[in-house]
């Protein structure tokens, strides 16, 4: 046994966590690859959604003190991968030597690729939810050495807590957790309520109701139980759920029936973006959400050279040149132009502004990265703006 299979922040850095073509390539050239070149990250699929742009702090961190120029859209800005005309958006470029940054390809789009999945995928559901909380609660379903990153993605996309300890920390959150099963199994229902109570901050006193008992009876004897018991949580099993809107709507009756209107519900277990409405509307007040959000299907993006000691050149399929992408602040149309080209006014008289900033400049960090809250109030804002054009 060697550990853990993982590989280490030198070796990636180092680029050896990288397909093996790469490190061929540079070792065979040798100087021939010493080339000053722009190349450009843009999404090959799916077209047909909208990206929370993602994992760009870890591309950042790999590629700075290497002499390169980075620029790129925010995190936490939502865009459609082709512009109104169709040409591919350019989420990232990167300027310099291509024997100081190509080896490096596999990393570059690995840490943007998935991490723009979850928090595109936590976006939508923070559209979905509107104000109602849920929370990130996916990691132990995922490799344990990228369970920062999950958290990361999912709070920026939207959720309103992460379940994580490591993602506390990296988000500056309070890590969220209610109680597992296996303290009631140990303990029983009651005990296992009374020590969770005890151990919660106000306002978060959750108990777990669906380990042994009926979930509506279970739900009445916490309440009885626990005078300042904020949730219940109901995680049943999907082998017992049935039509599980209806259980919470049975559940919520007999609650308020009895004067227990103040104790919210909870659901977690399997849920999913496409069952989240029906179970609102059932009367859920908070969503725990797991497996869903840490498995959400990554962006198809890819990496290509577009410009090669300042001529413009690309393989085919691809557009050559630097460029620059516009946004419109009335319309939200966006515009890829080559880079140098000056958009002021759209085609609707709304101002177009560039989005691409610089992160480093050779090699040197441009200004202040922002943190992890004020990327989810980002995205938030450009939520926004979803409500006022038409996308996927």
């Amino acid at each position: 046994m060697s550990g853990y299979n993982i590989a280490t922040e030198r070796e990636i850095w180092e680029g050896l966590a990288s397909d093996v073509y790469f490190q061929r390539s540079l070792s065979a050239s040798g100087s021939d690859v010493s080339d000053h070149v722009k190349a450009e990250v843009t999404v090959s699929g799916p077209l047909d959604t909208w990206v929370n742009f993602s994992g760009l702090d870890e591309v950042i961190h790999l590629l700075k003190g290497r002499g390169l120029d980075v620029y790129a859209i925010p995190e936490g800005t939502i865009l459609l991968p082709r512009d109104s005309t169709g040409t591919p958006v350019p989420f990232l470029r990167v300027e310099g030597p291509y024997s100081s940054f190509g080896n490096l390809e596999t990393a570059i789009l690995g840490f943007i690729c998935q991490a723009s999945g979850i928090s595109t995928y936590s976006a939508k559901i923070r559209k979905e939810l509107g104000d109602t909380p849920f929370f990130s609660f996916g990691i132990r379903r995922m490799h344990p050495a990228i369970s920062p990153m999950i958290d990361r993605s999912a709070y920026i996309g939207g959720a309103d807590g992460v379940s994580g300890i490591l993602g506390g920390r990296i988000t500056g959150t309070d890590p969220v957790g209610t109680m597992p099963h296996a303290l009631a199994l140990l303990m029983g229902d009651e005990k296992a309520w009374d020590l969770t109570v005890k151990a919660s901050p106000p306002g978060r006193k959750t108990v777990l109701i669906d380990t042994f008992k009926d979930e509506k009876f279970a739900a009445i004897e916490a309440a009885s139980r626990i005078p300042d018991l904020d949730f219940i949580r109901v995680d049943t099993p999907s082998s017992r759920r049935g039509n599980f809107a209806a259980l919470i709507r049975e559940i919520r009756w007999e609650l308020d029936l009895r004067g227990y209107g103040h104790v919210r519900i909870m659901a977690s277990g399997g849920l999913r973006l496409e069952n989240l409405r029906d179970l609102k509307e059932a009367g859920v007040d908070a969503f725990g959400i797991g497996t869903s959000i840490s498995s959400a299907k990554p962006f198809d993006f890819a990496m290509d050279i577009v410009e090669v000691n300042g001529k413009p050149i690309t393989k085919r399929g691809k557009f050559s040149g630097a460029k620059q992408v516009f946004r419109c602040d009335r319309c939200y149309s966006i515009l890829v132009e080559p880079v140098g080209k000056d958009v002021k006014t759209c085609q609707c008289g709304g101002n177009m502004a560039p989005l691409m900033e610089q992160y480093l400049k050779s090699g040197e960090a441009v200004g202040k990265y922002p943190s992890p809250s004020q990327i989810r109030e980002h995205t938030l804002q450009e939520l926004e703006k979803l409500e006022k054009i038409p996308v996927a």
